[in-house]
Parts: structure tokens; sequence; C-alpha cells
């Protein structure tokens, strides 16, 4: 329902500054929109069809490493963590197994697995709620996780950046967001966690809590220290990096096949169709994003906004190339195909700015949180929870946290 307000308000909004434009001395300006209309419906085709073998690439190889047991890998390596996040679930509860796996298959990037294990999890944390219609500390602090977005490869916004510069043989590297992102949606879910800790009274300073979150965020911090430190080899760093980090996510993912003595070939190709799927699925939703948000940029509006937000950011900041970037952020936590198609719409005509600022800065808050409303109303909604207390209070402050954090580290990588 929200998206459906979304899509219509952009072109109402759309329409209505056109009006005004043509009566203020701008007579073509429907013209325009109408043609701006047509050429990003083009566009979302030609972005689908590139982004189809990327999809089809990735999902393979994570159907292996799901087949090999890297979500069990996962589960068996953080359920002390869950034991203590959660402590009034009991030891012995199904909940528990359920978390960790859909957890695990978010930070894997595997949604195809997370949607329906997050589900699960719902309806075992239910059985253990003894307020069916309200949401219990738990569900609350497990949804919170999920909106918080931690992903180890964010393999949509890779392969929608490696679609794009193909199209249109553009030179660079699409994975150069893996470590910003990395780090905002790092810093979201910490956040979600520290303010709903603090609500339900969740003592942090446990040893095995400490153990965990503690060397996270050394390991975090550092890298940040050491980054910031080096700015002049950031683009190497990055670039070397990330192809290295993603390229052993494979070989760990093929040899957990071999170890596990699946047929490798034949579940990268169920994998691969499931990609197929997913990019043939993406079709409709990202020309519908994409000609709404080309209606309401090329009447004006978007400018308007982003002259507004610039206007009341000067006051504070001499830099304030960031505020281009802000739509998509204001749109993430609403509706991930609203924001996807105003990320597009930040790489410009041709995708000639995709590796500018803003270009990969609108990349990194798409990849940094999740889409909040969406993960809230489908995740309470399938238990029937109607009261849902601070769990949108706090999934929208785990939003502004990683937004924060993917600007300042925006500009600590391409500043």
């Amino acid at each position: 329902m929200t998206l459906n307000y979304i899509w219509i308000g952009f072109f109402i909004v759309a329409f209505l500054v056109a009006i005004f434009k043509t009566f203020t001395g701008n007579p073509e300006i429907f013209s325009l929109i109408v043609n701006s209309i047509f050429e990003r419906a083009e566009l979302g085709f030609k972005l689908s069809i590139g982004l189809t073998g990327i999809m089809a690439l990735w999902l393979g190889i994570m159907r292996i490493g799901e087949k090999g047991g890297a979500i069990n890998l996962l589960s068996r390596a953080f359920a002390p963590l869950f034991q203590k996040l959660f402590p009034e679930i009991p030891k012995d509860s199904k909940a528990h197994g359920a978390i960790i796996m859909n957890i695990s298959a978010n930070v894997l990037g595997l949604d195809n697995a997370a949607t329906p294990l997050g589900l699960k999890a719902m309806e075992e944390l239910q059985k253990e709620n003894a307020h069916k219609e309200k949401a219990s500390n738990a569900q609350i602090l497990f949804l919170v996780l999920n909106t918080s977005g931690l992903t180890l490869i964010p393999t949509s916004i890779i392969a929608l950046r490696a679609s794009a510069m193909a199209e249109n043989n553009i030179i660079g590297n699409p994975t150069d967001v893996f470590l910003p992102i990395l780090i905002a949606t790092f810093c979201s879910t910490i956040a979600g966690l520290i303010l709903v800790s603090i609500i339900q009274k969740i003592n942090l300073f446990q040893k095995t809590i400490l153990a965990y979150l503690g060397s996270a965020t050394a390991l975090m911090g550092l890298l940040v220290f050491y980054l910031f430190h080096h700015k002049n080899q950031i683009e190497i760093i990055s670039s070397v990096a990330s192809g290295a980090i993603i390229f052993s996510f494979i070989i760990g993912f093929i040899s957990l096949g071999i170890r596990k003595k699946i047929n490798i070939y034949e579940e990268f190709i169920e994998g691969a169709k499931d990609g197929f799927n997913v990019a043939i699925r993406i079709i409709p939703y990202l020309i519908a994003m994409l000609c709404a948000v080309g209606a309401f940029t090329t009447s004006g509006a978007m400018d308007y906004m982003t002259s507004g937000l610039s206007s009341f950011f000067s006051l504070f900041f001499e830099d304030t190339r960031f505020v281009d970037a802000l739509p998509t952020a204001i749109m993430k936590p609403l509706s991930g195909g609203g924001a996807r198609g105003m990320m597009v719409e930040s790489w410009g005509q041709n995708a000639t700015e995709i590796n500018s600022f803003v270009g990969r800065l609108t990349s990194t808050f798409q990849g940094s949180t999740e889409t909040t409303f969406y993960v809230l109303a489908v995740y309470f909604g399938c238990v029937g929870i109607k009261n849902t207390r601070y769990a949108i209070l706090a999934g929208l402050f785990a939003d502004f946290v990683g937004i924060i954090a993917a600007i300042v580290i925006a500009y600590i990588f391409w500043g």
C-alpha cells in the first residue's frame, strides 16, 4: 500500500510542478516529461536484461554455498551470541535455530532463503509470545536486526552497477562500493541493537556478547582508521580488498560443496535459474519506478527538493554534495523499488555519473539498510501482530545511523 501511494505521488507531484512551470514560461515541460517516461522504460528493460547474467552467476554461487553448508556454519558460529541476545526465549525453543538461520541467510545475501526462514522464525517466536496481538521483545529485536540489513555481499547492488557499466561501456569497478556498504550496514546493525538492548535492558557487557561485538567493532574501527590515514591508497585498497574477499567467498563456497560431495555444477545451474527468474521479476518493478522517478525528476520536483535540502544543510556544512543522494536514503525505508529507481536516476543518462561521488553514495545508501516498513509489514503481518510497540522507531533509528555512516564513509573513500 505504501508503494502504491509513493508511485502515485511521484506522478501527481510531477504533474502539479509541470502545470506551474507551464504558466511560468516553460510550455515544453509536458513533452519533456513524456519523453523521459519512455526513455526510463527503455532504460529499465536494458538494465534488467543486463542484470540477468550477473544475478544468475551470483545466485548460482550462493546456491553452492547454501547446499555446501555455509548457513549451518554461520549458525553454529553465532549460536552463543543469539542465545544471549534473546534471553526470554527458552533454550530448547526452535526459535533460536530459525533466527540464526535467517540472519545467516541475510548476511550471505540469500534473499530467497532468508524470507521463508524469517517467517518461520516469527512463527516460532509467536509461540513463545504471551500477548498474541502485541510484539514481544524478542520479535522486535529480531525485526530490527533484519531491517538494519547486515550483508556481507550486496549482490543486487553490485549486479546493477555491473549491468549499467557494461551496457554503457563505462570503465570502472562495480564492487568498489563493497567496503563502504559493509561498514555502513554494520553501523546500522550495531545502532539498532544498542537501542533495543537499552529499551529491553539487555546487558551487552556480558562476556559472550562483548567477545562477538567487541571483536567485530574493533575490526571495523581499525579498517576505518587505516583507510582514513591512507586516503591516497583507498581506491587501490578498496578494489583489491573487495575483489579478493568476494572471490574468496566463491572459492570458499565451492570448497564447501566439494567437502559435502554435492554436484557443484548442477547446484550452480539450479541457482542460476533462480537468478534468471529474479531478474525477470524485477523488470516491471524497475520500469514502473524508473518511469515515476523520471517524471518526478524531469518536472523539476527533484531539483526543488534537493535545493531545499541543500539550503538547509549549507547552514551547517560547506560541502553539501551528499544532499543530491539523500532522496535515495529517504526512499529506502519506504520502498526498495523506489530507492532503486532513485539510485539509477542518480547515475545520470547512460550511467555517466555512476562513478561520481553521488553515484557511489546512492549505491551505498541502497545497500546499507533494508526496506523497514516492508519488512515490518510482512513479518508482523504473517503472525497477526497489530501492536508493533517501538519496532518502527528502532528500525528507523538504525536506518538513520546507517545513512550518517554511509555519508561519512563516502567522504573517507571518495571525498
